[in-house]
């Protein structure tokens, strides 16, 4: 993995952020994603967060020996307290939970007053960010599902204001298979739910074999809900 080359995940990222954006990669992990965008002359500037040392330090090391310090600043915190309110207006968030992500947002709500788009990548529960979005005023305008390396991404990108616009026949389908991945129906997201439902079936089962509660029982109601809902799209 180099500036040169991007994995298909951060590639699609990648693909999302407007040329010319001042961007703020949150989890950058080994800055990757604005190394390539700043190297491929994408972007001019880019700001590398990380809140974990060793990131953090990995990040620096290969800003540096590409000699990027310039115009790549790597800073330590947790979220979106690595920037000042008007410093970016893209930010970035990949390779995290989906809960993870909408609470990152959620904490840092104040910092994303002059941000015109979010890119986000979450490796699972991209309803937690969907849910996020919605009541916060955010739209999504594209989703993305791709395979790489036998796992299954989403990519999710929001900009301000027409936040119920995709969900407009079915709003709970909306938020838990993603309205415009629906839409498509392509083969990696029917993998992805033909996967998914098979992994609740296994959890039904357990649970009809659970000693009875009331919290096993709404688990299995909630678990039939979200089954009935994919299967409606498996079947089409």
């Amino acid at each position: 993995m180099n500036s040169e080359k991007l994995s298909k995940r951060l590639e699609t990222v990648a693909k999302y952020v407007p040329v010319g954006a001042r961007l703020a990669d949150i989890g950058s992990d080994h800055a990757y994603l604005p190394c390539y965008l700043v190297s491929n002359g994408l972007i001019s500037h880019a700001i590398a967060g990380e809140v974990v040392e060793g990131p953090y330090q990995s990040a620096k090391r290969h800003v540096e020996e590409l000699g990027l310090f310039q115009k790549i600043l790597v800073r330590k915190g947790d979220g979106l307290e690595v920037i000042q309110p008007g410093e970016v207006d893209i930010i970035s968030i990949a390779g995290m939970g989906g809960s993870l992500i909408a609470s990152i947002l959620e904490q840092g709500k104040e910092k994303l007053e002059q941000v015109k788009r979010l890119v986000l990548q979450p490796n699972i529960s991209a309803i937690s960010i969907r849910e996020w979005l919605l009541d916060n005023g955010w739209g999504l305008i594209i989703e993305e599902i791709i395979e790489e390396d036998d796992k299954i991404y989403e990519i999710l990108v929001a900009e301000r204001g027409n936040e119920h616009e995709p969900y407009q026949n079915n709003l709970e389908q909306g938020l838990l298979l993603g309205p415009y991945l629906l839409q498509e129906n392509n083969p990696v997201f029917r993998k992805k739910w033909q996967m998914e439902k098979e992994t609740w079936l296994k959890i039904l089962n357990q649970l009809q074999h659970a000693s009875p509660s009331s919290q096993n029982e709404d688990k299995r109601q909630e678990l039939l809900k979200k089954i009935k809902l994919v299967e409606e799209i498996l079947e089409k």
